[in-house]
């Protein structure tokens, strides 16, 4: 990309050159959000900006994403205000990812009123040499193909974690399944661990899923069910962690990409990839996506404290333990 219609967006965020921690490859989005609790417009979304802000609550992240010139200092303000480094933050020439959703009283069901790709339709990066040497990876949901040209960029990852949905399972599924090959961890919904798999059952989707992955000893399965928690498959071990109860559910975009953040966020800062962290973890990305759903957008992430973090995972333990 030549220097005229493209630039790092330095002057505005935390632009280090080092390596982080964990390396967030995804969106920044602008949406219009529609819930029965209210309206937000141009909120400030997409897969990187969730995943990397809860990600910076356990560990030094850093986000790879393009935006537009509509992109102001205070937008990025919000990241550099968790520390997120910002060094593949790529502005461009137009206008930045735009989204917008109408959900139904339940919230499970939701409408999209319309999507604006704009910079997001050509982003295709070009990794530093210092992302390259990231040992926690975590790619949104974008298209397999560019997700594996990605991942083929990096030298020795520690950890790859991948998100997707049902569009590229239905468009792509050769190259996701070439992707897949790639990468430790999939972070799916229940419906599309289904359609993958063409399986009802999901214990039986998951073994089929798992068939697909990555064959060493690190491979991950996390099944989302919104409200009823989330399912965790390793090697024939299966844990199952329930949603954490909420009275006031406003909006749930992104609460599956905050999840994200959070697990990969906790296994990156405890470097350490037994069966006991990844429980943990779990738990950690739950109580951030507790938290996420609250208010519209990201406005609680940008809000919610490490004392009251702390005290949600409190909660969750008691919420779940039980003695023999």
């Amino acid at each position: 990309m030549n220097k005229e219609s493209s630039t790092q967006v330095e002057s505005r965020g935390s632009s280090t050159g080092s390596t982080p921690n964990l390396l967030v490859i995804g969106s920044v989005a602008f949406d219009d959000i529609e819930t029965p609790f209210g309206k937000s417009k141009k909120t400030l979304g997409g897969s990187a900006t969730y995943i990397s802000l809860a990600a910076s609550f356990f560990t030094k992240a850093g986000l790879v994403a393009v935006v537009g010139e509509d992109f102001k200092s205070g937008h990025c303000g919000v990241l550099q205000k968790r520390k997120v480094d910002l060094a593949g933050l790529e502005m461009k020439k137009g206008k930045t990812f735009a989204w917008g959703g109408k959900y139904h009283f339940d919230l499970n069901t939701r409408e999209t009123l319309f999507t604006h790709l704009n910079v997001f339709e050509t982003f295709s990066p070009v990794l530093s040499p210092a992302h390259r040497n990231s040992q926690y990876v975590f790619l949104g949901n974008t298209h397999p193909a560019l997700q594996a040209k990605i991942i083929n960029q990096l030298r020795k990852p520690k950890f790859v974690g991948l998100d997707t949905m049902n569009y590229w399972i239905e468009k792509t599924p050769k190259e996701l399944g070439q992707v897949l090959k790639l990468v430790d961890a999939l972070v799916i919904n229940d419906s599309e661990a289904r359609e993958l798999s063409k399986e009802r059952n999901l214990l039986k989707a998951a073994r089929k899923i798992a068939g697909l992955m990555h064959k060493n000893k690190k491979r991950l399965l996390i099944i989302k069910r919104g409200e009823y928690g989330l399912l965790l498959f390793q090697h024939g071990k299966i844990f199952h962690l329930p949603g954490f109860p909420l009275e006031d559910v406003v909006d749930p975009t992104g609460a599956g990409d905050t999840f994200a953040g959070g697990f990969m966020g906790s296994l990156a800062k405890a470097d350490n990839l037994s069966w006991n962290n990844v429980q943990k973890a779990a738990v950690s990305g739950s109580v951030m996506a507790s938290f996420c759903v609250e208010k519209f957008g990201t406005k609680r992430l940008q809000e919610v404290s490490p004392k009251e973090i702390s005290a949600r995972h409190k909660d969750f333990k008691t919420l779940t333990h039980f003695d023999l």
